[in-house]
This record gives structure tokens, sequence and C-alpha cells, in this order.
């Protein structure tokens, strides 16, 4: 996937007017976690059950090494679109990486943090935004390798 690639499809997501703001940051928050083959996705809605924030962002990552790099690709570009990055915590090594954007709270958990400290249960209440299919990063199918990713008919 290549930085050019990354940078139009957030673009694209920060620009959309279905998306008010900050749900547009949010929702492109989330695009960069599926397109880095997040698991368990969630954007929650918390305007009216908390003050910390207005959206909760939460994935699962398989190792450090992947949730690292959804994080810092979150920040990148959302400092593009002049989202002012108010904390970041858990990038030395932790298992649990949040970053504050004021608005909106990304987590990104390894899987058996995400169960140990269980966020999920404790904002239950909160109404789930849906994530658009297009948002997950996807396998090449069998016939897409055969033909080079090009679809002939």
């Amino acid at each position: 996937m290549s930085a050019e690639y990354i940078k139009t499809e957030v673009d694209k997501i920060v620009e959309d007017k279905s998306f008010p703001y900050p749900q547009n940051i949010a929702m492109a928050a989330a695009w960069i976690m599926g397109n880095f083959k997040g698991l368990n996705l969630k954007v929650l809605d918390t305007t009216k059950r908390s003050s910390l924030a207005d959206f909760f962002i939460m994935g699962s990552a398989n190792n450090m090494t992947q949730a690292k790099s959804m994080a810092d690709e979150i920040v990148v570009q959302l400092k593009r679109h002049n989202v002012k990055v108010l904390s970041k915590e858990g990038l030395g090594g932790s298992e649990w990486i949040l970053i504050d954007l004021g608005d909106i709270i990304v987590h990104v958990f390894l899987d058996n943090t995400r169960t140990t400290y269980n966020l999920d249960e404790l904002w239950q209440d909160a109404p789930q935004i849906k994530i658009p299919n297009e948002y997950y990063f996807e396998e090449p199918t069998e016939s897409d390798e055969e033909t080079g990713g090009r679809n002939f008919f």
C-alpha cells in the first residue's frame, strides 16, 4: 500500500460531506486501522455518554509492530488535516496504544490486552457507527493473483 494511496483515501473520507466533523476524522482513523489489517474495529459515538470525547475508535492488532504502524499512520494522516494530537500513550512497548485527538480517542490493543481491560463492555451502551466494508483490507483473490490484480471481465 503506497503512501499516496493512503493519503488519497484518507482525504476522500475527511472531505466526505456525509460525515460531519468530527465523525469524518473518526472514520478516517477507522479506515487506516482497517487497511493496516486491524481486527474487531469499532467506532463508538460517545457524544451523549462522555465528556472525554465524541468518538472512540477501538481496534486490535496481532502484534506491537502492527499496532505501532497503525498508530503512527493515524497521527501522520490526521496531522495533515490539522487535527491536533493532544497525547500519545503506550508507543514505548505497551500492549495498548491510546491517541487523544481531543474530540476523538483512538485505542489500538493487542487482542489479549483488549480482553483484559474490556472497554467494549464498559462502552456497550454507546451507539456503534457502521464501518463500511470497503474500509477493511482485503486479501487478493485467486483470480486477482492470476491476472496480476486486473479484472478482465
